[in-house]
């Protein structure tokens, strides 16, 4: 495996933290992402139960666990991410459920506090490199036997983007379809993003961990970049929220979306 620019893509995301911040106000589609999210969470690892974060960013989801009940480690490259992260545990007096580490995702080594019962990354953070595997070789080092993966990734079938063949956008309608990844450019920096389908994702994992869930994010609703569409068309984004939430969860919607939730429960061989 080729590694990424670690310093490159700790530095945007550094540049880009407030930004984030304030893309994700008054972003309904957004905020319904994340609620998915938490659901699942939920359903497959009750709180409360201690987490690992990983590309845990501004803290967003970090909070919202530990308003939920769970106690989180949440690590990341990017210190301006941290700093807001460290920012919202203080403004909210978090301490007691957030800890926080300056940690890359391929050195899980000696992480305090492991192992964990769940290892969580939200949004796609792991897309970062072109395989998972070396992350997926350190988790019995962080993960207690009977713990759970929930990741949320990245497919290649993204409908949202393909329909953008329609208004003759080719490129971001397969973007996703490349081989060899996609250059992403962020705050004047560039890296590689990867996209990974959930059988292969499922396949990395190996026997030791057995399937709790999948299901899409975003399969007919838009990206999450599109912030203002369930603003301006309200009907028609419930419509299109009433559809996704009743396919999201089958095949082969499961595996297609701006996003999918991958949970696995590591069960390791005797």
């Amino acid at each position: 495996m080729n590694e990424p620019p670690l310093g490159t893509i700790g530095e945007a995301f550094s540049r880009t933290a407030a930004r984030y911040d304030a893309f994700a106000e008054d972003h309904p589609h957004l905020t319904r992402i994340r609620k998915k999210v938490y659901a699942h969470v939920q359903r497959v690892l009750p709180s409360p139960a201690r987490l690992l974060e990983l590309n845990a960013g501004t803290g967003t989801d970090a909070v919202e666990l530990a308003r939920l009940g769970y106690s989180v480690h949440a690590t990341d490259i990017a210190p301006g991410m941290l700093d807001r992260l460290r920012e919202k545990a203080d403004r909210l007096q978090l301490h007691e459920r957030i800890s926080l580490e300056k940690r890359s995702f391929l050195s899980l080594t000696k992480v305090p506090g492991a192992p964990f019962e769940a290892v969580f990354s939200d949004l796609g953070g792991l897309n970062c490199v072109n395989d998972l595997r070396p992350v997926i070789s350190q988790l019995p080092d962080v993960l207690q036997p009977g713990g759970v993966v929930t990741w949320v990734l990245m497919p290649p079938i993204c409908l949202w983007e393909m329909g953008e063949m329609f208004r003759g956008n080719f490129r971001l309608a397969f973007r996703r379809l490349s081989r060899g990844g996609i250059r992403a450019n962020l705050e004047g920096m560039s890296f590689p993003v990867y996209y990974f389908p959930p059988r292969q994702v499922r396949d990395w994992f190996g026997k030791d961990y057995v399937l709790l869930g999948l299901e899409g994010l975003s399969v007919l609703t838009p990206t999450a970049e599109s912030k203002n569409f369930a603003k301006r068309y309200p009907r028609l984004y419930g419509l299109l929220r009433w559809m996704d939430d009743r396919l999201s969860g089958h095949w082969p919607w499961h595996s297609w979306g701006d996003f999918y939730i991958l949970s696995l429960r590591y069960e390791p061989r005797k």
